[in-house]
């Protein structure tokens, strides 16, 4: 039973990190989940309430800054309200259209909210790509977030190991 919880935590952990890499999916979740099942599966032995505390910790500011960084994007150079709703109404179309919408969905709605409050296309083009790069810079954020919490499950189970 143990094998079986070793490598249900492998591949939580493993897609946790896939999906850490894309824009406004839940990879750390995942990697948390997966940290959690491998400490609850060696009795908490190696990693026990502090280690997973701390990692919880680093997560939730990873997942937070990857939900609020499209939305900080626009707002940095000024985009209207109707733009970060569309930047927000494009990523969750976009889950529809799978990776080409995930990229694409956030900027594309940013554009046209802006569009609904401006004229301007130059306007509305630069508060898309804000927006988009914002995004990036979240997805970004998560991932580093996501190897942290990894590399500091790996210390803690180093760490404990020692006798």
């Amino acid at each position: 039973m143990h094998a079986f919880g070793f490598v249900a935590a492998s591949i939580l952990i493993a897609s946790g990190l896939a999906c850490a890499a894309l824009p406004a999916l839940p990879g750390i979740p995942l990697v948390y989940a997966g940290i959690w099942l491998l400490s609850a599966v060696d009795g908490y032995r190696h990693i026990g309430f502090w280690w997973l505390l701390s990692i919880a910790a680093i997560g939730a500011f990873g997942q937070g800054v990857d939900l609020l960084a499209g939305a900080l994007g626009a707002k940095r150079v000024g985009a209207s309200r109707q733009a970060i709703w569309g930047a927000v109404l494009g990523s969750l179309a976009g889950f529809a259209f799978g990776l080409p919408g995930l990229v694409l969905g956030p900027f594309a709605g940013a554009v046209l909210g802006e569009l609904a409050t401006s004229s301007s296309v130059l306007r509305s083009t630069h508060v898309g790509l804000a927006t988009w790069l914002g995004i990036l810079c979240g997805a970004l954020v998560k991932l580093v977030s996501a190897l942290t919490m990894v590399s500091l499950s790996a210390a803690a189970w180093w760490w404990n190991a020692i006798p």
